[in-house]
């Protein structure tokens, strides 16, 4: 299969499913019928809830959900083949995860802005919302620290064995951290003039693109700032932590909007990498049932389930439900932009998705064709593969390019690191409060006063985030694929119980729902009964022992919970409008 055929076939299903499925879904569930105003109006108080134009919006939830997954995943996934992966991409993309963002976006905006914990609370139970909070408190801290590691990984220098710094080894992230902050420096001047001195949309976008050029081209030629990893990260932990407490329209949305131009500009390379290129997909299997990890065993990793928890935003992922639901809804001009955002942000993700196993495909010839200088890990495949795409048409052009995808995949990161953030403090004070009562910071004493408050709430989850980060957290990152996904169930499960209860049809989440818990719940004993055989062998530190109680536990908060929600769903006991 030549990748471009793959691509425009793949683009074509995903415009199809847009348009027919997505317009099916809004007549089923009313969206956009009535006199509904969003909560970014009602509830508008400069700081969370702040109504964006569906542009600006679209750059935030694009980028928040994008993150390193939809790269990150097809790569780990390759070896069950491209046309397997294809498939899963293609399906759960418009069945799977595009419902999936869509009704937790609809969901919460027809429940005040609430995230997927308060309208599991709303709709099932209050304990059904603590465990919730917990589990999506706990995975974001891990979302957290792997992004804030990736990050600062993406920013650190290197340094030999007498401590001086490899100017050569680390010009290319000297340059990616030095557009970074000077991106950061750009979005809160546009936000300014947006928000504050009412400058037209269309002039301001094309000033921050105008601007976007002239810092690449000083960072690509200024970069004096050389700093370890370890400094950086904590470094990342002072921005996350400032950037979760501060008024969207100050940073997060107009950094999000002008960070989609990045997004959009590799999109377009990719596409153009791609039609030059025209990888040979035969370079990868079409399908393979079992990746042997282990040749002298056999051993390896099953198509089902580690395909489905492997590839996860780019075909379904449950962070996406906490990104809907905590930070999109409160920001939702009106109900109509919804499908664009949500159902579309998922589908513009599959495109990625598929654009990455295309450079997967023509980085595998590469490496066959050069053994002494193979392209190894994720940043290494998606921007060295999609470089020399493009360099082998027009050569001399692969520094630049490999530089400025890296900077694009950096910035998918920071994105999704400061979303993680502030969606982790908005789960640390929903626990604490009683939404049923109308309780909020302000209207508490107590110690939920204290705990609820947005500072402490981000002071103590980014200092778990950091400080996991800086100590392991690949020791048990095998999980987040598990617990994605269990969100992702758990997610579908919230918005069908809330569409049973007021009458809508909830039939198209039933198979989703019932499909990604079945596969979480199968990778979940996969995992644990590999990490207890990694124990019993000896040697094991305490990854798998956390690993293998986690596993457990996760098994049990999906089987409760979808008891609970499907007992439900099936009495219909509830009923909210």
């Amino acid at each position: 299969m030549n990748g471009l055929l793959l691509l425009i076939i793949s683009v074509a299903v995903l415009v199809v499913g847009y348009i027919f499925y997505g317009r099916w879904l809004c007549r089923q569930w009313g969206v956009g019928e009535g006199d509904h105003p969003t909560p970014a109006h009602t509830m508008e108080d400069g700081i969370d809830y702040v109504p964006a134009p569906a542009p600006v919006l679209m750059g935030h939830h694009f980028s928040s959900i994008a993150g390193a997954g939809p790269i990150t995943g097809p790569i780990g996934a390759a070896g069950f083949g491209w046309l397997a992966c294809t498939l899963w991409i293609l399906i759960g993309g418009i069945f799977f995860g595009g419902v999936h963002d869509f009704g937790a976006l609809f969901a919460s905006v027809r429940h005040g802005g609430r995230s997927i914990g308060e309208i599991i609370s709303v709709n099932m139970s209050k304990r059904a919302k603590m465990l919730f909070l917990i589990f999506s408190y706990l995975t974001l801290i891990l979302v957290v620290a792997a992004f804030a590691s990736i990050v600062a990984g993406t920013f650190g220098a290197t340094f030999d064995e007498s401590g001086a710094v490899n100017i050569e080894a680390s010009t290319a992230n000297a340059r990616v951290a030095m557009v970074s902050l000077l991106f950061i420096l750009i979005a809160i001047v546009f936000g300014f003039l947006v928000y504050r001195r009412n400058a037209p949309m269309a002039v301001a976008s094309v000033a921050g693109i105008v601007a976007i050029v002239a810092i690449i081209a000083i960072g690509m030629n200024f970069h004096p700032i050389y700093l370890s990893s370890h400094t950086w990260m904590w470094i990342c932990g002072v921005y996350i932590a400032i950037a979760s407490v501060t008024p969207v329209w100050i940073l997060l949305q107009p950094r999000d909007y002008l960070s989609s131009f990045l997004l959009y500009a590799m999109l377009a390379l990719a596409v153009v990498a791609v039609v030059l290129a025209r990888p040979d997909m035969s370079s990868m299997a079409a399908v393979n049932f079992k990746v042997i990890t282990n040749p002298d065993t056999g051993a390896g990793n099953p198509i089902f389930p580690v395909l489905f928890t492997t590839i996860a935003c780019g075909a379904i992922s449950g962070f996406h439900s906490l990104v809907s639901s905590g930070t999109t809804s409160k920001q939702l001009d009106k109900e109509t932009d919804a499908k664009p955002i949500a159902y579309g942000g998922m589908l513009l993700e599959c495109v990625l998705a598929i654009l990455t196993l295309c450079a997967v495909a023509y980085a595998f010839k590469w490496n066959a064709e050069n053994p002494d200088a193979t392209l190894a890990g994720a940043t290494a495949i998606f921007g060295g593969g999609l470089a020399h795409m493009i360099d082998d048409s027009i050569p001399g052009t692969y520094d630049i390019l490999y530089t400025l995808l890296v900077l694009t995949y950096s910035a998918f990161c920071l994105t999704s690191l400061d979303t993680a953030t502030r969606l982790a403090r908005f789960m640390f004070q929903e626990f604490w409060l009683d939404g049923s009562k109308g309780e909020t910071p302000e209207n508490v004493t107590g110690y939920k006063k204290v705990l609820s408050n947005p500072y402490v709430a981000t002071l103590i989850t980014v200092v778990l985030g950091v400080l996991l980060g800086l100590n392991g957290y690949e020791k048990i990152w095998a999980l987040f694929g598990s617990a994605n996904q269990l969100l992702a169930g758990l997610g579908l499960l919230a918005v069908a119980t809330w569409l049973g209860n007021i009458g809508k049809n909830n039939k198209m989440f039933l198979f989703p729902m019932g499909f990604m818990l079945i596969v979480t719940i199968a990778s979940l004993l996969i995992n644990t009964k590999n990490q207890i055989s990694t124990i019993s062998n000896g040697g094991a530190d305490w990854g798998p022992y956390v690993q293998a109680i986690l596993g457990v536990l996760l098994v049990v908060l999906a089987v409760i919970l979808a008891i609970e929600g499907i007992a439900t769903i099936v009495n219909g006991k509830k009923k909210n409008a």
